[in-house]
């Protein structure tokens, strides 16, 4: 076993060499000579100024590799235990390769338009090289995928000898960057999503199902056809959001193309529940929104990948629920300081006030803002758009999915006390829209955004901007704001799991739905 251990590890810094050496004669070869001046007039109109796009950050990799992976690995050539230390320690470092591949889909395309040019031939003619610049473009992908079966192999040889533990790390780390260049593949491919994809966190799945749909509300016979119709959706979960898009796949003067998915939905992962088994197909599962007024039946092309699924989504509600239990312990830390009375005495009085309930749960909820009747934003929320090939046949009124917003309640007092609040907790700003305010402070409400944010106008410095109302305190009632609300209410109702079934036979119907309370 010692012995295939140490000839593996030599393959490994062997090949490791000639990448570097390789790396080198591109950078040497082909980038440096669009600078110089011998082989200027050389060079297509179509590759001017678009280095960049061409070798994307392969100077990064290259210097990464000849500075210091492969003097760390040939450091490791006497114990081939410690390769493993190698990858962990430069876990960090390995993620370049996800930028590199991000920018492939450029490179080839340009590669494209100009690969045949008089410049390309005579630089290969000069590095003697048998292959063309674009095998070698592709060296870094298949470097990166060639890591993972070097270290399966030292892995067999290795079962519980020293360092074993250290190379099953690594290759869960170069697993997870393999994974990740992937997914950033297919995310850069979305398009018309209006927001920033930076925003919602890492992206953490992506894959295609088929969709049904099971709406409280838009026209019916949309609503027929999307529940016993499936729509074909690839689905990008990430920590805050989970997007449906619609998968395209084009050719374009006889190459393929690679495939962009075009955004149809969005569902907040801070309103969403999942049920883990639909009857009549154990390949399903549900996902349902803001207290079961959209469903959807989603169907995974196999149980592994359903249970994949259903286990990273179970994480992130997992998550979002210890990080509402701890606001929730810090906020009646805050309150008891405060009014030397435990929150949950005003958190039952205010229940008991309160005006309307929740049909999931049972327990009444109070209005989330002071011109909420108004402002309801849920419900203006749009449903999911179809397009006219996402069925056999879609009628000609889809665009009437839009659910009407509640009606007005008049004689609110906009400018009174009663949208006056005291800051409870300082708070920082992280984007350009949020506004940075300070324990005693005072601010006016004025809106609340789709979020779940309030734009207030902070009346010491003037500024507007949004806050989490989980800092503010009413000022006109004397009593904290969210004893007369539902504190979390997005987060804590979130149910993580209901494992009854959903009877499928005859279209999705509601379960009885597992939550979780602060």
């Amino acid at each position: 076993m010692p012995f295939l251990n140490s000839h593996i590890m030599n393959e490994l810094i062997e090949t490791e060499r000639l990448y570097v050496e390789e790396l080198q004669s591109i950078i040497e070869g082909y980038a440096a000579a669009l600078d110089d001046p011998e082989l200027i007039y050389l060079i297509p109109p179509s590759l001017e100024n678009k280095k960049e796009v061409l070798f994307g950050n392969l100077p990064e990799i290259y210097e990464f590799h000849q500075k210091t992976f492969l003097k760390e690995l040939e450091n490791s050539t006497e114990k081939p235990e410690l390769v493993g230390t190698c990858f962990l320690k430069r876990k960090e470092e390995l993620q370049i390769y996800e930028k590199y591949c991000q920018n492939k889909p450029r490179s080839e395309a340009l590669w494209r338009q100009c690969g045949d040019s008089m410049f390309f031939q005579e630089c290969q003619k000069r590095l003697d090289h048998k292959l063309s610049l674009d095998a070698y473009l592709l060296k870094p992908v298949q470097r990166i995928t060639k890591y993972q079966l070097m270290l399966k192999e030292m892995l067999k040889c290795s079962k519980n000898s020293e360092g074993t533990a250290e190379l099953e790390e690594a290759l869960a780390t170069v697993l997870d960057i393999i994974k990740s260049v992937n997914d950033s593949m297919h995310q850069i491919a979305i398009t018309g999503f209006e927001g920033n994809l930076n925003d919602l966190g890492k992206l953490l799945m992506q894959g295609s199902f088929n969709v049904w749909t099971d709406h409280k509300k838009g026209h019916s016979k949309v609503k027929d056809l999307a529940r016993f119709k499936p729509m074909q959706r690839h689905l990008f979960l990430y920590h805050k959001m989970l997007l449906f898009c619609k998968k395209r796949e084009e050719t374009s003067d006889g190459h393929e193309k690679s495939p962009s998915y075009s955004f149809k939905h969005s569902l907040k992962m801070s309103s969403v529940g999942i049920t883990e088994n639909v009857k009549g197909d154990i390949k399903k599962f549900e996902i349902w929104y803001n207290g079961r007024e959209e469903v959807y039946i989603v169907q995974a092309p196999s149980m592994e990948v359903k249970n994949t699924w259903v286990s990273e989504i179970r994480k992130v509600l997992t998550s979002q629920l210890e990080a509402c239990r701890e606001a929730s312990q810090l906020h009646q830390k805050i309150t008891e300081n405060i009014y030397h009375a435990p929150m949950r005495n005003m958190r039952k009085t205010a229940l008991r006030q309160s005006d309307s309930s929740s049909p999931e749960t049972g327990y009444r909820r109070g209005d989330t803002g002071p011109n909420m009747r108004q402002k309801r934003g849920w419900s203006q929320r749009r449903l999911p758009s179809m397009d006219a090939e996402d069925f056999e046949t879609i009628p000609s009124s889809a665009e009437d999915l839009s659910i009407s917003s509640d009606g007005e309640d008049e004689g609110h007092n906009k400018n009174g006390d009663n949208d006056r609040y005291q800051v409870q907790l300082t708070y920082e700003s992280g984007t350009a829209q949020e506004l940075s305010v300070e324990a005693g402070d005072l601010v006016q409400f004025l809106e609340e955004s789709e979020n779940g944010h309030w734009l207030v106008k902070n009346l010491r410095t003037q500024k507007t901007g949004l806050v989490p109302p989980t800092v503010l305190q009413s000022t006109a009632e004397g009593v904290d704001l969210y004893s007369n609300s539902d504190i979390f209410s997005d987060l804590c109702t979130a149910a993580l799991t209901d494992t009854e079934e959903v009877d499928d036979s005859t279209g999705p119907r509601p379960a009885q739905d597992g939550r979780f309370a602060c």
